[in-house]
């Protein structure tokens, strides 16, 4: 049924990206030259089953996102984990704002094994993770003076979930003056249909839309330009 919804939506696209580029829409931004990678909340509540936040296809985005940690490590560039989590989640206050009455985020504790980052991609002690309580990654944190101190120009982002975190952080990542690059074959959701028309709607206004082997390429030439 999934791939049915998808080979549907992606045939709606194509005429879709027909309206939008008469438009004017549907531009590249580009990579630039100080990338960064930037995953977003790929903790155990996201990645594993059983959960409330528990997504689809993990089979093929944890692959995705350890290729592209090889990569970014040999290239030597930042590397960012976010998690969604709250200190304070049993009594009033707490820190979950109104976003509770939503979704169940009192179920993201903080230190808990749910919103650990997995284990298949564990960061190393170099790197960092943002502990977030907002959609995007930026909002309320330190990420963007974290990515502007190292001068950082691109931003290369993995992740969960494609119609929230994913989405949100890459809009803000645009307004920030950072190039968002999505990376299709590494993000996803829990709802068919939903992670292919975020990627059409980013691609068309607020970031690039970029395969997996194409941004390990450009990864590659930043490694082999280090090492000459």
């Amino acid at each position: 049924m999934a791939d049915e919804i998808t080979e549907a939506l992606e045939k709606i696209f194509s005429v879709d990206s027909v309206l939008y580029q008469e438009r004017g829409f549907q531009r590249r931004i580009g990579f630039g030259e100080r990338p960064a990678l930037l995953n977003i909340d790929l903790a155990n509540a996201w990645t594993r089953p059983g959960n409330a936040f528990s997504c689809e296809n993990m089979d093929v985005i944890i692959p995705a996102v350890q290729a592209l940690l090889t990569a970014s490590r040999a290239a030597g560039i930042p590397i960012v984990f976010t998690t969604t989590a709250y200190d304070v989640t049993a009594s009033s206050p707490s820190d979950m704002g109104l976003w509770h009455k939503k979704i169940p985020v009192e179920l993201l504790q903080a230190g808990s094994e749910d919103c650990q980052i997995d284990d298949r991609i564990a960061p190393l002690d170099s790197e960092f993770v943002i502990q977030k309580k907002r959609a995007s990654g930026f909002h309320g944190t330190y990420l963007a003076g974290f990515l502007r101190a190292h001068q950082v120009d691109t931003v290369i982002i993995t992740g969960v979930t494609m119609a929230g975190c994913v989405r949100h952080t890459t809009e803000d990542a645009i307004a920030e003056g950072f190039r968002p690059i999505v990376v299709r074959e590494a993000v996803g959701d829990r709802v068919p249909g939903v992670t292919e028309w975020n990627l059409f709607d980013i691609d068309a206004k607020f970031g690039d839309v970029e395969s997996l082997a194409r941004v390990l390429e450009y990864l590659g030439k930043i490694e082999n330009e280090g090492n000459t």
